[in-house]
């Protein structure tokens, strides 16, 4: 049987001006899946966090992604139904 593929958007070289734009228009156009995955990484924290407030203003609930068990804190899956 063959995994459902979740959409993944890779902010990573976004600016954090451009992060709420490019975000909005990714969970529009995937707005009938039951999740999507942001890759946000680990850095300083400046995209996660331009995310986070994105999610907390639009209700959102999220996650971090789970990679063989262990938390992957620069992936957040963001639950859309």
């Amino acid at each position: 049987m063959k995994k459902k593929q979740i959409p993944k958007i890779d902010l990573h070289g976004h600016t954090a001006d451009e992060i709420f734009d490019l975000l909005d228009k990714f969970i529009r156009k995937h707005k009938h899946r039951e999740q999507v995955i942001t890759i946000v990484g680990k850095g300083q924290g400046i995209v996660k966090n331009k995310v986070l407030e994105y999610l907390k203003r639009a209700h959102y609930p999220w996650s971090y992604e789970k990679v063989r068990g262990q938390t992957n804190e620069g992936a957040l899956i963001i639950d859309l139904l």
